[in-house]
């Protein structure tokens, strides 16, 4: 039988059947700048396989603030520190770090997967050298796939390793499928990576962000480990959202106005005002969960504006997790709560297999909402990323449909 070339966006080719092209949504380092114009649809070679990676025939792919990044060439050029590190010398980007789809082929060295298997695709990708036992996450050639890796999930087909291959939720659809691996698998290991501090009955754990994607997963994994989810939001309107996925309360942190650095504390009437805000902060996670019980385990990532009040509110011997620094990068602590009251301020950063296939193990169950917020078209994957620059993008996640030929399909079929 004659197989096509390449076919077009939501024709999907018979299973096991690779085509030599495909579409894909291209940055360019002509085009960095503003995601609406960076991205741009070219026709490309379907990517060839090693031994232990896998051909993925994308559904639906998840949107991702790694790909503004990308579009933007800041805080890194991933186009020119591939080329540099001889790890890539593609001269353009396929970003995408989210993905369902059905497998279409495989390398030899591949057992745990087979053409045809329905997977959802985690973004953790390491040399195979790494040592059995060993935190992959700490070896030198851990990457983002589809962020600091080329050949991510906005094309149709996509090339990543066979361990990062999970099964996909049969009661999901393609789109709820493919949004909330990276966010989820990251809280997962903040939440339940860093033993001691891990979710316990009846710990109470503050979420900054709630209502975005990371805060959104955090709410869950809490609720399903026992915990209290206490939320922090900017938006009145956003605090039903974060109700509806189990929080025990929300905090809308306008209400507070020490935000940023903290005072020196040599100052001491400009610190006793910041102290004030704090306690004030702190009473109301209190009056949420209905006794004076501080939060065990702090979820961090907004960074400079938030970390000192974060530490100051974490209880005795808790821990403040963060993994970004989205208000910033410089932050800074009065380091007598740290070790006066030995509290841990710990770095945290996506996800192992072990950590990311119990998150998903979550989804199999059914105990996680993927909190879908909108679905995009393939073409409109530019315009997604804009919102998300533009802090434009609603709460949850947004997805975008690759090879599925239209949203609500569960399978190959309704």
């Amino acid at each position: 039988m004659n197989h096509k070339e390449i076919y077009e966006v939501g024709e999907v080719p018979p299973i096991g059947v690779v085509p030599k092209q495909m579409y894909a949504q291209l940055i360019r380092a002509d085009r960095f700048g503003e995601p609406k114009k960076a991205f741009k649809v070219e026709k490309i070679h379907v990517p060839e396989l090693r031994a232990d990676e896998v051909l993925v025939y994308v559904m639906a792919a998840g949107v991702n603030f790694n790909n503004v990044w990308a579009a933007l060439g800041s805080p890194v050029d991933v186009i020119g520190a591939r080329q540099k590190a001889k790890y890539d010398h593609s001269d353009f980007h396929i970003g995408g770090s989210d993905a369902s789809g059905i497998v279409y082929a495989v390398g030899h060295d591949v057992h745990n997967v087979k053409v045809g298997d329905r997977v959802v695709i985690h973004c953790g990708v390491w040399d195979r050298h790494v040592r059995p036992g060993d935190d992959p996450m700490y070896d030198p050639s851990f990457k983002i796939w589809g962020y600091e890796t080329n050949w991510g999930s906005f094309a149709q087909f996509t090339r990543v390793q066979a361990h990062q291959c999970m099964p996909k939720a049969p009661h999901l659809t393609w789109e709820e499928a493919a949004g909330p691996t990276l966010v989820g698998a990251t809280a997962f290991r903040m939440l339940m990576g860093w033993a001691p501090h891990v979710v316990r009955r009846g710990d109470v754990v503050l979420i900054w962000g709630a209502s975005g994607g990371l805060g959104c997963m955090a709410i869950q994994i809490v609720k399903a480990e026992g915990g209290i989810p206490v939320g922090v939001v900017g938006d009145d309107r956003k605090i039903d959202f974060c109700m509806r996925l189990g929080a025990k309360g929300c905090i809308n942190r306008k209400k507070y106005l020490h935000w940023g650095m903290m005072p020196h504390w040599k100052d001491s009437a400009s610190y006793n005002k910041w102290a004030a805000e704090c306690r004030g902060f702190g009473k109301a996670i209190w009056d949420i969960v209905g006794e004076r019980k501080s939060p065990r385990i702090v979820f961090e990532h907004p960074g400079e504006d938030t970390i000192p009040t974060s530490v100051f509110v974490c209880d005795t011997g808790g821990m403040v997790v963060i993994c970004a620094g989205t208000t910033g990068y410089n932050a800074v602590a009065d380091l007598r709560y740290l070790w006066m009251r030995q509290k841990r301020l710990q770095g945290s950063h996506f996800a192992n297999d072990e950590q990311a296939y119990a998150f998903n193990q979550l989804v199999l169950d059914g105990k996680i909402d993927p909190c879908l917020a909108k679905t995009y078209k393939f073409e409109e994957i530019p315009e997604c990323h804009q919102a998300m620059h533009e802090n434009r993008a609603p709460e949850g996640k947004m997805v975008a449909l690759v090879g599925a030929p239209k949203p609500g399909m569960k399978d190959l079929a309704l």
